[in-house]
């Protein structure tokens, strides 16, 4: 199919909006740095949905029991996967700074092995269950347990693309580059 690809025309939002609902949304999630991400700026035009991608977010960061190192490998390949470039530049990096080795981060991008079997199974897993839209097999979730996953971590697996289905779609309407 052919199609021209849109661009949204809506403005990226700042803490100094003349909406006060949308003000103060922007000055909550902006960085210590002062500044706000401009996909935070791009979503904030749908309060929810910025509301639902950070308090989304923010749970599995600190609930799923994954590493940052696997958080950040769970985030990769489901960026990968939906071809978002904006998401897959700034989850390369969190990867980094969780310190994967760029030979992992780079397997990831390119569908290669990884050479840790635990990684690997996880990565296979998240991406099975983009593929399948949540219907693993009996022996895609035996062969993730094996290796000392549990079943509430398929749960945050689903919550993760969630959040990244947001981000990732928001970034694909706004034509979102890392770096902007």
């Amino acid at each position: 199919m052919t199609y021209a690809e849109y661009k949204s025309t809506l403005e990226s939002r700042t803490a100094q909006d003349p909406d006060p609902m949308i003000a103060e949304l922007v000055a909550r999630v902006t960085g210590k740095s002062g500044s706000v991400s401009a996909l935070y700026a791009q979503m904030a035009n749908a309060p929810g949905l910025l509301e639902a991608y950070t308090a989304g977010y923010r749970s599995f960061a600190k609930e799923s029991g994954f590493t940052a190192a696997e958080q950040q490998l769970v985030m990769l390949e489901i960026s990968r996967f939906n071809g978002c470039s904006y998401c897959t530049s700034a989850h390369s990096a969190g990867a980094r700074m969780a310190q994967v080795p760029e030979e992992t981060i780079s397997a990831v991008m390119d569908e290669r092995s990884l050479e840790n079997p635990k990684l690997q199974t996880l990565v296979i897993f998240v991406r099975t269950m983009v593929e399948t839209r949540g219907l693993p097999t009996i022996d895609d979730v035996r062969r993730f347990l094996d290796v000392g996953y549990t079943e509430q971590q398929i749960l945050y697996i689903i919550l993760a693309l969630s959040v990244k289905t947001i981000s990732n779609y928001t970034a694909h309407i706004f034509h979102t580059r890392f770096g902007a």
